[in-house]
């Protein structure tokens, strides 16, 4: 009853709620990064699969600018990172527009994170199971490591909360959610100013 019918309204509710309270730091940010992006533009904006491999447009703030080589290739992540990206990274406010993706119906406000369209083929049958319910702005594996742990950790902590999915659950990783942005864990992987990319098992 709670997956099917509760979760949805509470996920409705509390994004609205949320957005029109937090819609000063919105616009704040929004100002703040379209400088500092040197003309590359406040959004970031990209196709991610969502429930039952549907896709979407995940919209976060753009923590990067648009740095190329001589090549014309973008540079490495690190390099592109700003200092006003990696302040908002760390404290995940560039999340804060994904509010609208909840609003909407794309996402919901617990969940596995929505990765890239290109993974769709890597995945195993097991790990493809993520998608049976709407992916989260924070989830089980984002309270447990996020960036830090490996993909299969990862994954495996994604498919767990798909079978375990329950209010009780959501409110503990929102709570750890919320103490996990004020200590700023797990934001990059050991090796990595964002992650490593999936290459499959």
């Amino acid at each position: 009853m709670y997956i099917h019918f509760f979760k949805r309204i509470i996920d409705f509710t509390l994004s609205f709620l949320g957005f029109i309270i937090i819609s000063p730091v919105f616009l704040l940010l929004w100002i703040w990064l379209s400088i500092a992006n040197k003309g590359a533009g406040a959004f970031f904006f990209q196709e991610r699969p969502g429930k039952d491999e549907k896709i979407f447009r995940v919209i976060k703030f753009k923590t990067m600018n648009d740095r190329k080589d001589a090549s014309g290739n973008l540079l490495p992540d690190a390099q592109r990172l700003t200092k006003v990206g990696k302040f908002v990274r760390s404290t995940s406010l560039d999340e804060i527009p994904q509010l609208m993706n909840v609003i909407k119906g794309d996402m919901s406000l617990i969940g596995p994170r929505p990765l890239l369209v290109q993974y769709l083929t890597l995945y195993n049958e097991t790990q493809r199971r993520r998608h049976e319910v709407r992916p989260g702005i924070t989830g089980w594996a984002q309270v447990n490591g996020r960036n830090a742990i490996s993909w299969e950790l990862k994954f495996a902590y994604d498919v767990w909360y798909v079978d375990n999915v329950s209010l009780s659950l959501d409110v503990k990783i929102l709570l750890k959610t919320i103490q996990k942005v004020f200590k700023r864990e797990g934001i990059s992987s050991d090796t990595s100013a964002t992650m490593e990319p999936f290459k499959g098992n």
